[in-house]
């Protein structure tokens, strides 16, 4: 019988895949029983930094049994480039009250620290009972200012990647995997 597998075809722009598809899914259901076991049987308020955190929310959401609620904010820090230029600007804010509420904060990859720790610095202002993070990668070589989350899927090398949320100028977010995005391809695109 023949394989009904398809390759993504975007699979081709990757010099290497890090981490594979079922290590994120085995990793997630993890993560989930960790935070479920911070948190005991509390409600927690989730706030997504989207777009490149939807992908790893809505999956980790259902491997969290609490009762939760869903915000999410919109944070600019890279646009088309393959490092975090200038400071983070919050594009979106959050629509629910936090105060007196466990949050967290959730982001696809955690590497300079600069929007996790400016996202952080903001919701804490708010009055919320407690504040933690969670990453799907965290990228330590890339740390300007000190910032470490309390819940970390992966720990990567310093290294562009993409797929499972992350993107290049908007692309390959819906690759499965998570890759290095090979070296000719990481320039300004002519997409646009």
């Amino acid at each position: 019988m023949a394989s009904s597998l398809k390759i993504h075809p975007a699979h081709a722009d990757l010099e290497t895949i890090l981490v594979t598809e079922t290590s994120i899914k085995r990793r997630i259901k993890k993560l989930g029983a960790e935070i479920q076991q911070t948190y005991g049987d509390e409600e927690i308020t989730v706030i997504a930094i989207i777009n490149g955190a939807i992908l790893f929310t809505a999956d980790l959401l259902r491997a969290i049994p609490n009762p939760v609620r869903l915000d999410c904010i919109r944070i600019s820090s890279y646009r088309n480039e393959t490092k975090s230029i200038g400071k983070p600007k919050l594009l979106h804010s959050l629509t629910l009250d936090v105060t007196n509420r466990h949050v967290l904060l959730i982001d696809d990859i955690l590497d300079t620290g600069k929007t996790l720790a400016m996202v952080t610095n903001v919701i804490s202002k708010l009055n919320p009972a407690s504040v933690k993070t969670c990453v799907l990668l965290d990228k330590k070589g890339r740390r300007e200012v000190p910032f470490d989350a309390e819940f970390v899927g992966f720990e990567i090398p310093d290294k562009f990647v993409v797929g499972y949320g992350l993107d290049f100028a908007e692309r390959y977010r819906n690759l499965p995997c998570i890759g290095v995005l090979k070296p000719d391809l990481q320039n300004p695109p002519e997409w646009a």
